[in-house]
Parts: C-alpha cells; sequence; structure tokens
C-alpha cells in the first residue's frame, strides 16, 4: 500500500470504477475506496419482489464509439439497443422530446404554435450579446411562448432555483431539435423530416443499468476494491497528496488519488486546511438530491416512451421512467411500474416526507391526469439519492475554475465523475475520462485533474 505508484480511487460509483478499470488493464497497482456496502453510486439497479428499477432514468448513450464498443464487449448480448423516443407530458397531451416543430402544432394549437414559431424565427434574426443566465438564454433562443410552457417551469422544478439564477450552460442539447432549420425541414417534408433528430437511440442491459458498473467491477477484481471504507481525510505536505484517512484514523499512504467525492466535502477533508477562500467557494457549488418513488403497477404498460418529463408547476416531480420500456426483464409479465423523479434539498420538506407521503404526493397527480388509476397500484418503493446533481448557477463556471485551480496544483491529484468535477456528465464521458486518467498516469507516472476536461455544461 505504500508503493508510490499505487492509485487510491475515491469512490466506488461508475466513475471510479471506470478509473479502476482502465488501471486493471494497463497493469497500475490501484484501489477503490468506496463508503458504502454496495459500489455503482447513484447509478444502480434496486430490486422489489419480481420488479427491477433503475435510480433514475439511466441508459448509455452511443455518443463514444470506443467506449460504446467497450461495454459491449463487457456485457455481451446483455447490452441491447433499444429505439423508444422520450416524450413531454404538456396539458394532457404528449408532446416529442426533443421539441419537434410539428408535433408543436398539435400540442399548442395553429394561433399558438404561428406565435411560437414567429419568436423562434425572430430569435435567429436579432443578435445580441450573450445571455448571462438560462431565462434570458431560454426567452433569447425560443421565445417566451416555447420557454415558459417547456423550459423555465421544468429548471426551475429540478434545479431548485429560478431561471434567472441558472447558468445558459444547463441546456446543453436538450433543445438540439428546435431550430429554424427544422422548423423548415419540417414545413417541407413533414412527418419524414421529423424523427430524424428525436433522441430515441441508446443502450441499455437486459437487466437494468446496474449491469454496467457490475461488470466494471468484477472487472477490476475484488482485491482492487475496499466496501464500507469511508474516506474521513486527505492528506497532504503542501506538493502532493501523500495519504487518505479512512474512519477509524486508518492512515493510508498514495502515490497518486482520484477523487469521486463531491468537491465540497473533498476541500473540507483535506489536511492542512486548505485556504477559507476555496472551501467557502466550494460550499457555492450546491449539489441536487433526488428522492425516488416507484409505483409497481397491476396493468402491462403505461406509455411507450423511454422517459415521460413533466414541466408543467401542477407536477411536483420532474421525470417518470417505465422501466419495462427499456427491457421487459424489468417487470413481471403483464405488469409495470413507473418510476418518478422528485429533485429537491436537504433542508426542503419533500427530502424528510414520511415514505407513505411521499408516495401519496406522486401517485395522486399521476391518477388526475388519467395515467393510471389508484387501485393498479400494488406496492411501492422509494429510494434517496444525495448529490445526485451539481446545480449549474449563474457564475458557477469562475467558481469552479478557482476552485480547481487550487486542487489541480497539487500534480498526483485528479477528478472524476458529476460531484467529483461539478459536471453533467453521462456513462460514456465517465468512461472516457477514467481512460484519460490513465493514459496520462502513464505518461507522467502521476494521475493529473489536466487531462481531457471537457466543457461542464447539461447534455
Amino acid at each position: 500500500m505504500n508503493d508510490c505508484n499505487h492509485l487510491a480511487i475515491l469512490g466506488g460509483g461508475p466513475a471510479g470504477l471506470a478509473v479502476g478499470y482502465y488501471a486493471r488493464k494497463e497493469g497500475i497497482p490501484f484501489t477503490i475506496y468506496e463508503a458504502g456496502s454496495r459500489l455503482g453510486g447513484n447509478c444502480i439497479t434496486l430490486k422489489h419482489g419480481d420488479f427491477l428499477f433503475d435510480s433514475g432514468a439511466h441508459r448509455l448513450h452511443d455518443q463514444d464509439a470506443g467506449v460504446t464498443a467497450e461495454l459491449r464487449a463487457l456485457l455481451g448480448d446483455e447490452l441491447r439497443r433499444i429505439n423508444i423516443p422520450s416524450l413531454i407530458y404538456y396539458s394532457g397531451k404528449f408532446v416529442d422530446f426533443p421539441l419537434s416543430p410539428l408535433n408543436l402544432i398539435a400540442a399548442l394549437g395553429i394561433p399558438t404554435f404561428a406565435r411560437a414559431a414567429a419568436e423562434v424565427v425572430g430569435t435567429r434574426l436579432r443578435r445580441g450579446k450573450p445571455a448571462d443566465n438560462f431565462k434570458s438564454f431560454a426567452v433569447r433562443k425560443y421565445g417566451r411562448t416555447i420557454a415558459k410552457r417547456f423550459l423555465l417551469d421544468y429548471s426551475h422544478k429540478l434545479w431548485g432555483a429560478s431561471c434567472h439564477r441558472l447558468s445558459p450552460n444547463i441546456a446543453g442539447k436538450r433543445m438540439k431539435g428546435l431550430s429554424l432549420g427544422t422548423f423548415i425541414k419540417e414545413a417541407l417534408l413533414g412527418t419524414k423530416a421529423k424523427t430524424k433528430h428525436l433522441d430515441g437511440s441508446f443502450y441499455y442491459p437486459r437487466h437494468g443499468i446496474g449491469m454496467i458498473p457490475e461488470a466494471l467491477a468484477s472487472a477490476c477484481g475484488d482485491r482492487h476494491i475496499r466496501k464500507n471504507a469511508e474516506i474521513t481525510g486527505i492528506i497532504h505536505d503542501g506538493a502532493r497528496i501523500t495519504a487518505v484517512e479512512l474512519i477509524g484514523g486508518q492512515h493510508i499512504a498514495v502515490g497518486s488519488a482520484v477523487s469521486t467525492l463531491p468537491l465540497d466535502r473533498f476541500a473540507q477533508m483535506m489536511t492542512p486546511n486548505l485556504p477559507k477562500k476555496i472551501v467557502e467557494l466550494t460550499k457555492e457549488l450546491r449539489y441536487r438530491h433526488v428522492a425516488l418513488v416507484a409505483l409497481f403497477l397491476d396493468r402491462p404498460s403505461v406509455t411507450r416512451a423511454a422517459t415521460l418529463y413533466f414541466p408543467g408547476p401542477e407536477f411536483p416531480f420532474t421525470r417518470v421512467y417505465e422501466p419495462r420500456n427499456r427491457s421487459p426483464l424489468m417487470s413481471p409479465k403483464g405488469k409495470t411500474s413507473l418510476v418518478v423523479e422528485i429533485p429537491c434539498q436537504s433542508e426542503d420538506d419533500t427530502w424528510a416526507m414520511p415514505d407513505r407521503q411521499l408516495v401519496t404526493l406522486v401517485s395522486e397527480p399521476l391518477v388526475r391526469a388519467g395515467l393510471i388509476e389508484k387501485h393498479q397500484i400494488m406496492g411501492s418503493a422509494v429510494h434517496r439519492m444525495i448529490s445526485a446533481y451539481p446545480v449549474l448557477e449563474a457564475g458557477f463556471e469562475d467558481k469552479l475554475a478557482t476552485v480547481m485551480n487550487a486542487l489541480e496544483s497539487f500534480p498526483n491529484l485528479a477528478f472524476a465523475g458529476r460531484n467529483g468535477r461539478f459536471a453533467y456528465v453521462h456513462i460514456h464521458d465517465l468512461m472516457r475520462r477514467g481512460e484519460a486518467i490513465v493514459a496520462d498516469f502513464l505518461t507522467n507516472g502521476v494521475a493529473r485533474s489536466t487531462a481531457h476536461r471537457p466543457h461542464p455544461g447539461h447534455s
């Protein structure tokens, strides 16, 4: 354990497991330290009787051919390609996601659609300085009609902050289908053009997303993983990370460290202490928790959507997914389930709400909307996820840059994952980041944070 080439990976979620996976392939000595008794972090598959459901609407986007090939080799036939688009539930109607101009006619009606279309065209013709917050960005780019109905209320629920306080970066590629080009194409080509930009193709394991971290953990090997090993301290000498402290006070010398822990926790564990300004800045980089409610239903199906988004303020949740639409093995034959996400903070009433009240909170709006019937609910389960999303507030980029510049002064320290990098990233990003960290380790003998740092925006 005192080998100067030993790599300490802090956290056994998919980001940490990805680093370990590539380290094992390259013969680099490493240990993954996981605080809990289960690997996978916030990317796991849970079991309730004969039902399986994931900790969120996870999927493998086929946006990196190399990563997709790597995971297909690991999982074989267990990883299937799925083609099911997501939808938005708006005013009792199902709307394409990403938004499709042709579909908006049916959702909004011709007069409202005409106004929305004029606004979209108008925003493309006007030039101005870049927006400094998401509300300005959304209204300028998509017009007030579409922004209000599909973006602003939803984003407020998701991030827990008014949209004028959110960074424009939260938009990412969420509205990639709504452009002047698609308006013109769909007007000329109709439904033939409509389906081309819809986000319906992805990979998914037959028994849930948890199969991906499970396969990575298996490839890492049990001897390289320590569970129930919570990190309580990060020891440095002013120039390098020298050791990590585990719960109980055990100190383990390290050659390099890769952290997937939330930045605020990591900074507060540094010994000697980091400058007060840096520690305070990390506290301003907030994370969003999620209360997950699964409803198990005595009916064969509810929708054909991969994920159903609820932008309206009348719904306390942001999105719902139906596991069996990703794989029929997620529910018993003739039955289905819905998994509902409620973003919240630890100080919110929702986070502390008893499980039974949470079930009522989500089931009653779904019944009122006519999506399910109360008597069909066979059972339920609640799962709470801490630090599920980084909250990309306006100005976070400068704060994050200051924090990372301070932490990157340690040449043998790297960061990975949503929490570790304060970036809204996906499975393929985590895999590529793990590979880059290991490649940098092979080149320089240390795991450095400067390797492969993509834009931190929401995509």
